[in-house]
């Protein structure tokens, strides 16, 4: 389901504002009647059934409107579902989530400006397709290669360093998981984005980056950090985490490293700053790959709910008439 016109849901926000408004009124009018004379005399003189209606007549009109503002948004269903194709390549970006992508060196953090950087490029993906990897002592498949963008979003908000609870830097483990997590489709161009601060305590990127390149895969390595570097912050903790000696410690972007896998894999390595250079670059590269049909399941038509609304609203206001005119015959028949 979606609203075509969604601004008009801000007129609900209105809606606790008429109940308070129906509340001092009921308090008013109980106040005034009470200036009359005697509380209790004056109960006995008004019909209990007064009350009643005023409160269904409120309630009834209340629920009326809302279901008005909702018709106005225009809520719809889709009506059909139809695969549409267009033309595209294949990402697979692998994310560094160790413990010293949470650097400050790179504002907000290394992490988080990393996770900025994917939005945007998922954002101008359009017709191609995404999987995320995410790695640091291990890696392993964090959303499996699709074209629901809205989903890598989603996926790519809750990426946290506690994800995996190895530390360490294996990209090669990462590199070799993302060669397997393409389709079968030899036709299309195929790319993997390695974002990390190029620290790696495992080895064997090299080889995975070649082992990649021997298959069509191109290696983009997007080196995140700064050569003075920064500190890493420990979990709900106001400190940074020490070494062994008691040492704060400072983590470094390794250019050399990030630059020799990527020159391994016959790819491109791009450095991370405050800027959004990187993000040109790596899009400039894509749209040189080789594009082929890429399928996407989409709704085309969407059915107006509005008539469902319109009824119901009818209903509730008939009902609410039919109560009261049953209330008032009820009330006539007990006084004869």
């Amino acid at each position: 389901m979606r609203f075509a016109n969604p601004e008009y849901l801000y007129l609900l926000l209105l809606l606790p504002a008429v109940i308070l408004l129906f509340l001092y009124s009921n308090y008013r009018r109980r106040k005034n009647l009470n200036s009359y004379g005697d509380p209790q005399l004056l109960k006995k003189l008004i019909p209990g059934t007064a009350v009643l209606r005023n409160r269904i007549t409120f309630w009834f009109t209340f629920f009326a409107l809302a279901l008005i503002v909702v018709a106005l948004a225009r809520p719809q269903f889709g009506a059909k579902k139809e695969t549409v194709t267009t033309r595209g390549v294949e990402v697979v970006v692998a994310l560094d989530i160790s413990n010293s992508m949470l650097a400050d060196d790179i504002s907000p953090n290394r992490l988080e400006k990393a996770k900025r950087l994917i939005s945007r490029i998922i954002n101008r993906s359009g017709e191609n397709k995404v999987a995320l990897i995410v790695f640091a002592g291990e890696a392993f498949v964090q959303l499996p290669i699709t074209d629901d963008f809205i989903s890598a979003k989603m996926f790519l908000e809750s990426i946290t360093p506690s994800l995996i609870a190895r530390q360490g830097t294996d990209i090669g483990a990462a590199i070799d998981l993302a060669a397997k997590s393409f389709t079968a489709n030899d036709k299309i161009g195929k790319a993997v984005i390695v974002i990390t601060d190029g620290e790696n305590h495992e080895g064997g990127a090299e080889e995975a980056a070649m082992r990649a390149a021997e298959k069509g895969i191109n290696i983009f390595m997007l080196g995140i950090g700064t050569e003075k570097g920064g500190r890493i912050p420990v979990e709900g903790k106001n400190e940074f985490m020490r070494d062994n000696e008691g040492f704060v410690v400072v983590t470094k972007l390794n250019e050399e490293m990030a630059g020799n896998i990527a020159k391994a894999g016959k790819g491109t390595y791009v450095r991370v700053d405050n800027t959004n250079n990187a993000q040109t670059i790596i899009e400039n590269e894509l749209d040189k790959l080789q594009k082929d049909d890429v399928k996407t399941e989409v709704y085309t038509k969407y059915r107006e709910q509005f008539e469902v609304i319109a009824i119901l609203v009818f209903l509730l206001l008939v009902s609410e008439m039919v109560i009261i005119a049953l209330m008032d015959f009820f009330s006539n028949k007990k006084k004869e």
